[in-house]
């Protein structure tokens, strides 16, 4: 049943560029259009095809689709490189250009709200335009969503009534879990997954953390298998076998499976290790693994002051393979710290990263009117 104070209309969800492999932007409006469904409202995905056709055609193409928009809501989903090749999305401007001079209500997910930390000169350069862009988007719009609490916005220090911090959900179906039922019995070894890999140069600070967390559970008595799957660990598949040629475990490699096939995995292993980074509320892969009631290990430095930091998360030094391994080690060995682990990543899914709690908050904000 739709809430009683929920608008019963349509929304937009306004999509640049998607990606090649698997598009999580896609996935997210997809997740939030079928849980915001059920709050009264029906969110149709649009995609501004600038990639593909040249800027003129795409936004001639926007003008003549947003005639029926007017004081309808238009979700522009923003990451840089949705809005542009090499990540200068002045594009993105034009596009809310369009949108007010068709009178609809603007407002923006900001997926990237700003730019990561950079080394070249270049990268810094491109970081400070990427946040320029943000702060002119951020004036233009009516409401932004923020998937990180508006305290750790950097830009952000003004009041901002009409901001909102909520959060992204998994991009894998929700699963019905039963925590007592999860860690390996009988002597069989564990299943510990590891979730995406990115590219090159990094991708071998990946593996030697992971081979390093290995090598040390293995010397503290933990039995398991890995499991990789999804983004990059298809194409990591010679780095995966060079870097485990001496380690005694057996390794699994799925590649990329769909949603469906990635929510069953996940319920059905013991615990992640999440070593692309410091675990974050944008990293999906680590949202997943909470969705899915996983404890999971990974990297501290960014969490705090989160809903993380009561989900089931063991957060070790950065890129310290060896801590890694032995805190996997002591959640494979102790059922009830693995027991505890799950139940605590089970309540903050329901309390922050349920597609139903997502969607209620989007129409909380939306729904409230103009300010």
């Amino acid at each position: 049943m739709p809430r009683a104070n929920a608008p019963a209309n349509r929304w937009i969800a306004l999509l640049g560029r998607g990606e090649a492999t698997a598009d999580g932007i896609q996935d997210y409006c997809r997740y939030l259009a079928r849980s915001i469904d059920r709050q009264g409202v029906k969110l149709a995905l649009v995609r501004v095809d600038w990639h593909g056709k040249g800027w003129w055609a795409a936004l001639r193409d926007l003008r003549k689709e947003s005639k029926a928009w007017p004081g309808q809501w238009v979700l522009l989903q923003f990451t840089a490189l949705a809005w542009s090749r090499r990540g200068f999305p002045l594009g993105v401007l034009a596009v809310l250009a369009v949108l007010r001079s068709r009178r609809a209500r603007c407002a923006v997910v900001f997926h990237e709200p700003y730019s990561p930390r950079a080394a070249r000169w270049f990268d810094q350069a491109r970081g400070r335009f990427q946040e320029w862009i943000i702060r002119k988007i951020y004036k233009k719009v009516e409401k932004s969503i923020f998937p990180e609490p508006l305290s750790r916005i950097p830009w952000l220090t003004e009041v901002a009534p009409n901001a909102r911090f909520i959060p992204i959900g998994a991009n894998v179906p929700q699963r019905d879990l039963l925590a007592s039922a999860r860690l390996a019995e009988n002597g069989k070894p564990s299943t510990v997954v590891v979730y995406c890999l990115t590219d090159m140069p990094y991708l071998r600070d990946e593996l030697k953390d992971i081979s390093d967390a290995s090598r040390t559970a293995l010397a503290d008595g933990a039995r398991f298998r890995l499991l990789f799957l999804g983004r990059g660990t298809a194409e990591a598949k010679q780095e995966i076998a060079r870097f485990f040629r001496d380690i005694p475990i057996e390794i699994s490699n799925l590649g990329l499976v769909d949603a469906d096939r990635i929510g069953d995995i996940l319920t059905a292993a013991d615990a992640m290790l999440c070593v692309r980074g410091r675990v974050y509320l944008r990293r999906g892969s680590a949202i997943a693994g909470i969705a899915c009631g996983l404890p999971i290990i990974g990297y501290a430095g960014e969490s705090a002051g989160t809903p993380l930091d009561d989900a089931g998360v063991v957060l070790t030094p950065y890129r310290d393979g060896k801590a890694a391994g032995l805190a996997l080690s002591r959640i494979l060995q102790d059922h009830d710290l693995h027991r505890d682990l799950q139940e605590k990543s089970q309540r903050v899914q329901e309390k922050y990263f349920s597609w139903d709690v997502i969607a209620s908050a989007f129409v909380d904000f939306l729904g409230s009117g103009p300010s």
